[in-house]
């Protein structure tokens, strides 16, 4: 216990991570090469996240998701590591007073006793305010003793849209379909949401016009992957945990062959037009005889490309500090990172149309190079 002690003091004083050191529970092989999972979240940011200022024109954006995940990461970052501080503080007057030191103070805490490194631009170590459960890593740790919603989950409206990354791989996409799915319900502590939007990547409702933007749509996407992945999608909603289904970014001629395939159908489909200016009138009027709602968004396809994501766990201004420094290979993980998924949601109180919860989870893989 002691020499693990010591290693510690030894890892922080350096600038490395105590959860470097001990990865036997935190990785697993694939193939010959360790993986690291991690779940990034936001926490709620209607109650406590960073205010997103848009600029005219500025649609389409990322921006929302990207300044929230570093809003809740420096927030866990100072709570953490003031909490820690405050136990180790009170740790080490105790050792005083018990040897009897402290009649000169020389030995007493001046409740700032965590040693924060320099070196990692003045973060605490990451062991402080990530956690690792289950063999995934959350950045940051996540109280769950504090979820949920603040009335019944029957009083509440509530929206989750799962975006599949390009990166991701389409055979495990139920799995990260469910474990999504399963986070959203635990934050919100609400046994189902009501409306779940999937939105697939290469998928896009841009052109010179409304009539360009559908006829570039249809050829866009992977038929097969989108239906193989909505089966998927069904057995969550015949479960019980998804009460409606939808898509996002289907023009008339996908989505009129997505329909003769699929089982069951969907719901909505949310696009985006603001490059279009109007809906096409062939999806207004498929969707109308489908019986299907037509919704419009301005989320990003590609919502957290690796580079933003490298950038967000890096060691840079404003990076978590999580990933080690490309240049000198010191300060945290390495290896090749891919973003596999992104799952927004809302939850609006039905009799008063206000949003109470929102927030994003992010998956995604680090396996070394």
């Amino acid at each position: 216990m002691r020499l693990l002690k010591l290693l510690y003091l030894f890892l922080v004083e350096t600038g490395q991570s105590i959860w470097l050191f001990l990865t036997g529970k935190r990785k697993r092989l694939v193939g010959n090469r360790n993986m690291t999972k991690l779940i990034l979240s936001t926490g709620n940011i209607v109650s406590g996240g960073p205010s997103i200022i848009r600029k005219p024109g500025a649609y389409r954006s990322n921006l929302e998701l990207t300044n929230s995940l570093r809003s809740n990461f420096l927030a866990a970052q100072e709570d953490y590591a003031a909490a820690a501080a405050d136990d180790d503080g009170e740790a080490q007057d105790g050792k005083s007073q018990a040897n009897g030191d402290a009649e000169n103070g020389a030995a007493k805490s001046n409740g700032n006793a965590l040693h924060v490194n320099t070196a990692t631009g003045g973060r605490p170590p990451v062991s402080v305010w990530t956690a690792e459960r289950d063999g995934v890593l959350y950045i940051p740790r996540i109280d769950w003793s504090e979820a949920g919603l603040q009335e019944e989950p029957s009083q509440y409206n509530i929206t989750v849209k799962l975006f599949f990354l390009p990166s991701a791989s389409v055979d495990r996409r139920a799995q990260f379909a469910k474990e999504a799915l399963d986070l959203v319900l635990k934050e919100l502590g609400a046994p189902a949401v009501d409306l779940l939007i999937v939105s697939f990547p290469g998928m896009s409702f841009e052109g010179d016009c409304e009539w360009e933007a559908d006829r570039q749509n249809a050829v866009q996407g992977n038929d097969e992957e989108e239906l193989a992945t909505w089966a998927a999608i069904e057995d969550l909603h015949r479960t019980g945990l998804a009460k409606s289904i939808g898509l996002a970014e289907f023009g008339s001629e996908k989505l009129a062959r997505f329909l003769q395939k699929v089982q069951v159908r969907p719901a909505v489909n949310q696009i985006n037009i603001k490059n279009c200016c109007n809906v096409p009138p062939p999806l207004t009027k498929l969707a109308k005889e489908e019986g299907i709602e037509l919704l419009a968004h301005s989320d990003c396809t590609d919502i957290l490309p690796e580079g933003t994501l490298r950038e967000l766990l890096g060691q840079g201004l404003g990076g978590a500090g999580i990933l080690a420094d490309p240049d000198t290979g010191v300060g945290g993980l390495k290896g090749d990172l891919a973003p596999q998924w992104v799952v927004k949601y809302t939850a609006v109180v039905r009799d008063r149309g206000v949003i109470e919860n929102k927030g994003y989870f992010a998956g995604a893989e680090l396996t070394e190079a």
